[in-house]
């Protein structure tokens, strides 16, 4: 047997949901969407749930990278040093400069709020 399955969500948790959700929106132009007692996000097509988090719950600190678990997630673009250059107008923090990862494969990481890692990433179709 094998698994049917499709991409239902990715979930962060935060503890300003609206200050979370405003950055995706102003920085990767994600959308808000907003439901009774929730505030998500759109982005790239996916959907991102949004947690609130509070010091009263003993949550941890965001990981410092490298660690075990999910380590970021990805977000394939055209023309990334473009890409990469509006981000930095928006003030996007890069922990890695676009660069070349092998042929046909040019990537870039970004911080996004919770210590969150994305990968922003252009794949060339001929080496695939």
């Amino acid at each position: 047997m094998t698994l049917a399955c499709t991409w239902d969500h990715v979930h962060i948790r935060t503890p300003d949901v609206e200050a979370t959700a405003q950055w995706f929106a102003d920085k990767l132009d994600a959308e808000i969407l907003r439901a009774p007692g929730r505030v998500d996000i759109r982005l790239g097509g996916a959907l991102i749930f949004l947690a609130p988090v509070t010091p009263e719950m003993g949550v941890n600190p965001p990981p410092v990278t490298p660690y075990q678990g999910l380590d970021h997630f990805g977000l394939k673009v055209k023309d990334i040093d473009a890409v990469a250059a509006d981000l930095k107008a928006r003030g996007v923090e890069f922990t890695k400069e676009p660069h070349t990862l092998k042929p046909g494969l040019r990537i870039a990481f970004i911080r996004a709020p919770q210590g969150v890692s994305i990968e922003i990433l252009e794949r060339d179709p001929k080496y695939t």
